[in-house]
Parts: structure tokens; sequence; C-alpha cells
């Protein structure tokens, strides 16, 4: 799907001074939103923009966007490590 955006040429010189690339800030923006409303998941972010996990991360953190990581997945990944590390053969 294509999506266009029509934009008022004063608006278009104002936003995209210092050669600002406006489709990629409005696919930004758009991913962005859409993640923070839970409608994208982080690899679904990720693939729409063509970006490792580590840059969407970065990503995310400038637009103020914070991991939804609790202390209840921080206790569950802490179980599920040490199950993990119980079935290691011993040396």
């Amino acid at each position: 799907m294509t999506l266009t955006i029509q934009l008022p040429d004063e608006l278009v010189a104002q936003l995209g001074d210092a050669g600002r690339d406006l489709h990629r800030a409005a696919l930004e923006a758009f991913a962005v939103e859409e993640y923070r409303a839970h409608r994208l998941t982080h690899a679904q972010l990720s693939e729409l923009l063509g970006l490792s996990r580590w840059a969407a991360d970065g990503l995310l953190k400038e637009h103020q966007v914070w991991l939804d990581y609790t202390v209840e997945d921080f206790r569950r990944e802490g179980e599920e490590l040490q199950r993990l590390k119980e079935q290691l053969p011993s040396v």
C-alpha cells in the first residue's frame, strides 16, 4: 500500500530544511505511534523501518517510547534462566 500526504509548499520548506527526508520522518512517526498504541510489535516496527533490533530501540528512545518491561517480566525471565541452567550438564 502506498500512502500519500499532501503538504503545503511552505510547510515542506519549513519541515524539510537541512535535507531532512520527510518521507522517512513520516514513516518513522507512523511506526512509532502504532508501536506506542500496541498495534505493532517491536519486530514489526523493525521490519517496517528496515532497522536492527538495537537501532529500533534507539529510535524508540529518541521518541521517548520505553519498552514495556515489568518487574514480573524480570522475575519470569530469571526463573526461566534458572530452569535452563539446571538443565545444563554438570562439568
